[in-house]
């Protein structure tokens, strides 16, 4: 996702040349900011607007690094569509619809704009405000483990193909949808260098419940169970207590099923309305924990998509 050598946004008579950009709306922004849209808008200073805004990130004349916020949210997803697909596009927004222009990246870039020096912070004397910088997603935190549920929605298949078909029709002790199968949190199967594969794959060990006689700690069953009794009670109530716009999101699938995206204090769930779910835990570094569907949890996914905020 980048743009061309010729994609020129002007702000305060300098020329940003632009590297990428980032939808920030209610159904689609980055997650690594924070469990919700008005959390991710709060992380750049901006008010949660209903329509959202569009993130153009690139450098100036002297590479130093800005983030131009556009309210032209449609400009900014088609350049973003075009380039996925491998399309150039002149991503130029209209100088009325900038909102502001922030220092710094929130997101690390990869790429530069050639002919400039390398990116850098602005100067102090330049900006009112301290530069945006990316979340430290070197250490697991809530950061990363956005970041893992959002590689393991984008490779639902890979991370699926891991667990046993048999899995996903057994219910927990207690009747409810429990993790009983086994799978490692290790990367995902063409993951390749992805920050969210990495986030997936920092953990090394069981992704079921340990069933081990002597086992202790998280990992024993009553404990791992009583966890996500507790992140499924706090999903479910989401749906009788509307958290945040982006809380819960809804993305197609395949066919008539979707892709649900939840988050909350210290949890991630990832799952499909036809199949079984994924919890990432704060509390569990790099342990992703499959969810059986059992008996409840359909109706609780069916409750969740009906609620979710869904792309336009």
């Amino acid at each position: 996702m980048a743009g061309t050598d010729e994609d020129v946004v002007t702000v305060d008579d300098d020329a940003l040349y632009v590297l990428t950009a980032i939808l920030l709306t209610p159904a689609n922004f980055p997650s690594v900011l924070g469990d919700d849209y008005p959390a991710a808008c709060s992380a750049l200073g901006l008010a949660p607007l209903a329509d959202g805004y569009g993130l153009v990130l690139g450098q100036d004349s002297e590479g130093a690094r800005w983030t131009v916020v556009v309210d032209d949210v449609s400009l900014v997803a088609v350049a973003i569509s075009s380039w996925d697909c491998g399309m150039e596009y002149d991503l130029s927004p209209d100088e009325r619809s900038v909102v502001t222009a922030l220092p710094g990246w929130p997101l690390a870039v990869a790429v530069s704009a050639p002919g400039v020096p390398a990116p850098h912070d602005p100067a102090p004397e330049l900006t009112d405000r301290p530069p945006l910088t990316p979340p430290d997603t070197t250490v697991w935190g809530p950061a990363q483990r956005r970041l893992g549920a959002d590689e393991i929605a984008l490779q639902w298949a890979a991370w699926r193909a891991q667990i046993d078909d048999d899995f996903s029709a057994q219910p927990g002790a207690d009747g409810s949808a429990a993790a009983d199968g086994s799978g490692t949190a290790g990367g995902a199967p063409g993951a390749g260098e992805d920050a969210g594969a990495e986030a997936a794959g920092a953990g090394r060990g069981d992704a079921g419940t340990d069933t081990s006689a002597g086992s202790e700690g998280q990992g024993a069953p009553g404990s791992r169970s009583r966890e996500i009794r507790r992140v499924l009670a706090e999903a479910r109530g989401y749906v009788d207590n509307p958290p945040p716009l982006g809380r819960v999101r809804s993305a197609f699938a395949s066919d008539s099923a979707r892709t649900l995206r939840a988050d909350g204090p210290g949890w991630s769930l990832v799952a499909r309305t036809d199949d079984m779910a994924f919890l990432l835990l704060d509390d569990e570094p790099g342990e992703i924990v499959p969810v059986g569907r059992g008996p409840e949890l359909p109706g609780l996914l069916e409750a969740l998509d009906r609620m979710a905020v869904r792309p336009a």
